[in-house]
């Protein structure tokens, strides 16, 4: 049995009538990865993770979860999830709705549940009913509840949309303490970006149902690295007075009037050389790029990634 990875998909496809909403997407998770599946709205992000849990048959492709198909039941309870909202009974305080989930599991015993509650900050609610918890606190129950029978996979869609700073700090760091302390393999999708990358080890980006791009946190540091923007009138004539006078400088072409150049802390030395040679520069400026700057450029098709 091949347990290289914990979510592995093969030309995964589903079709609503003509429409595409996913299409031939191969994404793979390694265990102990926390994921981050990143897309615009619409792109297949939840139909994609609806397939990975079962709630939604493919039309074409495979899934296997730990080296088995989705289908096993053995397999599926390894998987934890919350989809689109905790589905929580507002009269009912936090232990009864985790109970209520236990048996609806077919779970017998529940010693777990404040061990649960007390990982997840909800130890001390007490008999609050859940009508009364903040959005933050409902997002953690949710957790929570996809916790019950200790699965090795979370798979979370938005579990920190529409929540406040603090909200999103408590979410971030069970998460986190999940992942580190307890080794939970998480796939997460989000669309505030920033935060995303305080927690993904990895990125998956889907646009328009298709995958264009996993990469590793570490790879995707390297890409988005600072660099000096030069806009001039001649990148040719740039290119080659950089190589000639810097040898060992990293630069590279964005398009026809405009060179990034990496690793390169004062811009000084580069305006005097162009200018004294002749080169007119435009604009010389430093450019410090993030994982919403990365992805909005990668969705606009920018020539850096392709």
């Amino acid at each position: 049995m091949n347990t290289q990875y914990a979510v592995k998909t093969n030309n995964l496809s589903k079709l609503y009538g003509t429409k595409a909403a996913v299409s031939h997407l191969n994404m793979e998770v390694k265990p102990g990865e926390i994921y981050g599946f990143i897309g615009r709205n619409g792109s297949g992000k939840s139909t994609t993770l609806k397939m990975c849990c079962g709630l939604v048959h493919p039309t074409e492709g495979e899934i296997s979860l730990f080296g088995c198909p989705v289908t096993d039941e053995t397999t599926r309870r390894r998987v934890g999830m919350l989809i689109e909202d905790p589905g929580l009974y507002p009269h009912m305080n936090a232990r009864d709705n985790m109970i209520l989930k236990a048996k609806c599991l077919g779970l017998t015993d529940f010693r777990s549940i404040d061990h649960i509650l007390e990982l997840m900050n909800l130890s001390d609610t007490g008999k609050k009913k859940t009508g009364q918890f903040s959005m933050g606190m409902k997002q953690r129950l949710g957790i929570a509840m996809a916790l019950l029978g200790n699965p090795d996979l979370l798979i979370l869609d938005e579990p920190i949309n529409g929540l406040d700073p603090e909200g999103i700090r408590e979410v971030r760091e069970c998460l986190l303490t999940l992942n580190e302390e307890a080794g939970k393999t998480i796939i997460i999708s989000s669309h505030i970006l920033g935060e995303l990358s305080k927690l993904a080890t990895c990125y998956g980006i889907i646009k328009e149902g298709e995958l264009i791009q996993q990469i590793s946190r570490k790879k995707l540091e390297a890409k988005c690295r600072d660099y000096i923007q030069l806009k001039v009138d001649n990148t040719d004539r740039t290119a080659a007075l950089l190589a000639e006078n810097f040898p060992d400088l990293h630069f590279e072409a964005a398009d026809r009037n405009q060179l990034h150049v990496y690793d390169f802390a004062d811009p000084a030395p580069l305006t005097t050389l162009l200018v004294t040679n002749g080169i007119q520069v435009h604009s010389c400026s430093l450019h410090q790029m993030d994982l919403e700057q990365y992805f909005l450029e990668l969705m606009e098709g920018g020539r850096r990634y392709a």
